[in-house]
């Protein structure tokens, strides 16, 4: 069965108050990972992937997120006037790489509702979604992962990873029977359960590719963990279906959204750039002694 991935939504509503004061002013999508804005690497895995329109999910305050991805035509100017050729392809790449369409979710009541207030950009097509706190550094895109399983199959498919036993309460929680490749098939997935109920310690990492359907799953919830309505209690209805895969994600994940994580993935980014390596590794070494 094939349903190709022509668009992603990327839910951008949140506040951001884990980097107050810095998400005071920028979204903290926006936040640069080295010099790069963490939601673009986000869109660039999913432009890897085969996507083609990028589904923004904004709140108020979030226009920077769609003025970077537009033309910048004072700063081109500026660029090409100095023969700054290198950087002005580099800006110019960013607006013409994708097709975004930005939508408003009007409350912030949980990460299904973000991902409903995309149904009429996304229509009626399979769609991916991936979350920008989630950065997958992997040769083979993360979403491109979930995307093959998902056309050979005809099923949705999450993204899961192995994490400690102390810390499955903050995340939702998946387990089923295993399948080739170290996969399985989703019997029951639980949103940030407490240790002692955790149904393993395959954690739900932020990417899931969807069938249309899922909206109307969505509609339907009543609010979960939090007060909010959860996504994963829509992917709870698809595993009770049949129709939900586990896809053990091949790539090294770094938790943006956490201080100490996005710290991190600032390092190891920094570590695989030429300029910026053997610097960074001396000084490291300093710091250590």
């Amino acid at each position: 069965m094939n349903h190709p991935l022509r668009k992603v939504v990327v839910p951008a509503a949140g506040l951001g108050t884990r980097f107050l004061p810095a998400t005071k002013a920028v979204p903290k999508e926006m936040l640069p990972i080295v010099d790069t804005p963490a939601i673009q690497l986000i869109v660039e895995e999913a432009l890897a992937a085969g996507a083609e329109e990028v589904v923004v999910v904004n709140g108020r305050g979030k226009g920077a997120i769609e003025d970077h991805f537009d033309r910048a035509y004072e700063l081109e100017d500026q660029l090409q006037r100095k023969g700054k050729k290198e950087l002005f392809e580099q800006v110019r790449r960013i607006s013409d790489s994708v097709r975004l369409v930005s939508v408003r979710q009007k409350e912030p009541l949980g990460l299904g509702h973000a991902v409903l207030a995309a149904r009429h950009a996304v229509g009626l097509e399979w769609f991916g979604v991936l979350l920008g706190d989630d950065l997958v550094d992997a040769e083979d895109p993360a979403i491109g992962q979930l995307v093959r399983l998902s056309q050979k199959t005809g099923k949705a498919a999450v993204a899961l990873m192995p994490v400690p036993e102390t810390q499955v309460h903050l995340y939702g929680v998946a387990a089923g029977r295993a399948i080739d490749g170290g996969h399985i098939e989703v019997e029951r997935i639980v949103e940030k359960p407490p240790r002692d109920r955790a149904p393993s310690t395959l954690a739900v990492i932020g990417r899931y590719v969807l069938p249309p359907d899922v909206f109307d799953v969505l509609a339907r919830l009543q609010p979960g963990a939090g007060g909010e309505i959860q996504l994963t209690d829509a992917l709870a209805v698809l595993a009770q279906q049949k129709r939900l895969l586990g896809v053990r994600l091949q790539g090294t994940r770094h938790d943006a959204g956490d201080r100490l994580g996005y710290v991190q993935a600032n390092v190891a980014y920094a570590l695989k750039r030429s300029d910026l390596r053997e610097p960074l590794l001396a000084w490291l070494r300093e710091v250590v002694k």
